[in-house]
Parts: C-alpha cells; structure tokens; sequence
C-alpha cells in the first residue's frame, strides 16, 4: 500500500483517470495499491532520475537540474486476511492537505519521519516505521475521503449501538443475528434502532454484519487450512454457493482464489513492487 509526504514544491499524482494535486506537506494514501505515477508540475518532460544510497533509505535525485519537489515514499505491507480486506473497502486514494489547517500532528509526524530518515542513527528504519504506522492511523482519521466512505466497518464505530453490534458478531459469527436481537443489545426499539444504526454507518445491519462476517472469514481463509464450506459454516453460511456470492459482493474474488493468494503471499514474504513515480 504505497503512500507519499510531499515536503516541498508541489506535484501531481495520476491515476485511474484522475489526478490530485499535491503541495507541500500533503499526504497522499493509495489503500488498494493502485498504480500511479507522480510528476512535478513542468511542462519540459521527464527528467533523469538517480539513486544514492542514504543514510537509512535509498534517495532519488534529479540529474543536471535543480530540485523542484522533495517527496518521501514508501509502502505499507499488509498482512492477507481480515486488515487487507478493509484496506480494500477504502477508497483508491486518501488525500490529506495540511494547508487546510487542523492537521498539525500529521504535519509535525511528517517532518519527524523526515528527520529520522535523514539521520540514519542506530535503528532508524525500525523508529521511522513505527512513525509511519502512526501516520497511517492519523491520516485514516482525518482524510475526507475515509469520512464520507459508509463502506468501512469501522465507520461509526465510536457509537454505543455500533459497537454492540461488532462485539455480538466478533463474539459468534455463526450465529443468526437480526435487527430484534440488535435492538435489545442496543436497548431500543427496532424502528430506533434501524434509523440510529444508518445514521451512524451509512449502510443497513444486515450489510454491516456482512462485511464483518467477510472479515473474519478471510482471516480463516488466508491463516489457516479449514475448507471453504467449514470457514463458510464458521461465518454463519449454511450453502457454500451463498457464502460465496457474498464472499465475492465484497472482495471481488471467490474465496478459494483468496486463499490461494494469501498463501501465496505469505510463503513468498515479497514486498509489492514500487508504483510508476518520476519527477
């Protein structure tokens, strides 16, 4: 999942048809990992990039000309299963602008990455790591895009009835839930309850319980060697065929090619390989 801090000049980053413009301080996010490419803002072409080995980290410069953009780059590896699932629930892109005000622990974090990149002391890809899972955590909290997304379980998850619903069906995922059930937990009427509970995440109970049934269902499929009907049995789904339909609704995959991935994945233990990126 690559991500990109632009720490001066500004620069766009292209993909899937669109582009987003990004000045110094921004955060860009790729969660499903879609290829792109990111260019500075000239009209005179590409220029000749070249590598040099860093303190801590490699470092592309600019041959022949002047920097116009300072970009820090990277990936995060996500473990197949349960939290590659919900990464790919995320739009195709998270955008974070510091310029807009209100995001000084991402701007101050940005420039600690930064700096402990640059000194490349003892143990300073490990610290420069941890900072950057922080920074992933503080950019999913405030990127517009993750808000106005009602497609990620976790959305409204700070809400008393949305967390009982979690808890219930992280508890017993096999288990026929349904709205009367959900309300009693909630301790509201059915006809609360279903109004409170899409207020809050933006989609029904029942799509809610599906993603997280999908959840823990790719959990089982990419860490353990149960068949697809006792993972489909596990996550409430007497017919194979219905788990699968559903499986599929929201992965875009059948769950034995997931699993043959995740396997395949964790054996090879490869990065992803680097996005298009010129400058």
């Amino acid at each position: 999942m690559p991500f990109h801090i632009l720490l001066a000049g500004r620069c766009a980053a292209e993909f899937a048809g669109r582009t987003i413009h990004l000045r110094a301080g921004d955060v860009l996010v790729f969660p499903r990992g879609v290829a792109h490419r990111i260019s500075a803002d000239r009209g005179d072409g590409p220029i000749e990039i070249v590598e040099e080995p860093g303190a801590a980290f490699p470092i592309r410069r600019s041959r022949g000309a002047e920097p116009e953009v300072d970009l820090l780059c990277g990936y995060y590896r996500i473990t197949p299963g349960a939290g590659d699932l919900l990464f790919r629930m995320l739009p195709e892109a998270l955008h974070v602008s510091l310029g807009a005000g209100g995001h000084e622990p991402i701007r101050a974090l940005s420039a600690l990455i930064r700096r402990e990149a640059n000194a490349g002391g003892p143990g300073a890809a490990a610290v420069v790591s941890s900072l950057c899972d922080a920074l992933l955590a503080m950019v999913l909290r405030g990127s517009p895009e993750q808000r106005a997304s009602g497609d990620v379980p976790w959305t409204g998850a700070d809400d008393a009835a949305v967390l009982c619903v979690i808890d219930a069906v992280l508890r017993e995922p096999g288990r026929d839930w349904g709205i009367t059930s959900f309300a009693a937990r909630a301790a509201m009427s059915r006809t609360t309850f279903i109004r409170h509970f899409t207020q809050a995440t933006g989609m029904t109970a029942g799509q809610f319980v599906t993603r997280l049934r999908m959840m823990i269902a790719a959990d089982l499929l990419a860490s353990g060697h149960r068949s697809v009907s006792a993972v489909a049995d596990a996550v409430g789904y007497r017919s194979v065929s219905s788990f699968g339909r559903a499986f599929r609704a929201v992965t875009s995959t059948n769950p034995a090619r997931f699993r043959a991935d995740a396997h395949t994945v964790t054996a090879r233990g490869e990065p992803p390989a680097p996005p298009d990126e010129r400058s």
